[in-house]
């Protein structure tokens, strides 16, 4: 476990704002405690972050990761593969985690769909109505504008 301290003023922080977020984004957070401090020249939020990198989380140290262009046809990959552009772009403008949208096993059940609805991605384990309802008509969309080119 590691600690960061961060401070956020309170009036013009919005840089801080950032920096924050993306320091979240990067790590596994333990815990945070905030606390408002004024100061002479004006007050700030201060962070108490604990934390662990992601990259050296003991839960993930063992697990590798499957090769799905092995374990889908041809047709299967092209589609996971389009999906996971797809999932980048929605992920980006959301600000989470890819797999906060649709994890690599969610993509190739989708993959493996013969047609993408909002019905069909329901049968996909892990896949339920809040997940569809914020992202099927983004990800249908993206594939049919794609087709149209």
């Amino acid at each position: 476990m590691q600690i960061k301290i961060i401070s956020v003023p309170v009036v013009g922080g919005e840089a801080f704002n950032e920096e924050l977020n993306a320091f979240l984004r990067g790590r596994k957070i333990l815990e945070v405690e905030q606390q408002l401090v004024e100061r002479p020249g004006g007050a700030c939020w201060t962070f108490c972050i604990r934390y662990v990198d992601k990259k050296a989380s003991p839960a993930s140290a063992g697990k590798q990761r499957k090769d799905y262009k092995k374990g889908l046809s041809k047709e299967a990959f092209d589609r996971f593969a389009r999906y996971r552009a797809i999932r980048k772009e929605v992920a980006e403008k959301d600000g989470v985690p890819a797999f906060a949208v649709f994890t690599d096993k969610e993509l190739a059940g989708l993959a493996e769909l013969k047609e993408l609805t909002p019905a069909s991605m329901k049968t996909v384990k892990g896949i339920g109505d809040k997940k569809v309802e914020k992202y099927a008509a983004r990800f249908i969309k993206a594939i049919k504008d794609e087709k149209s080119k």
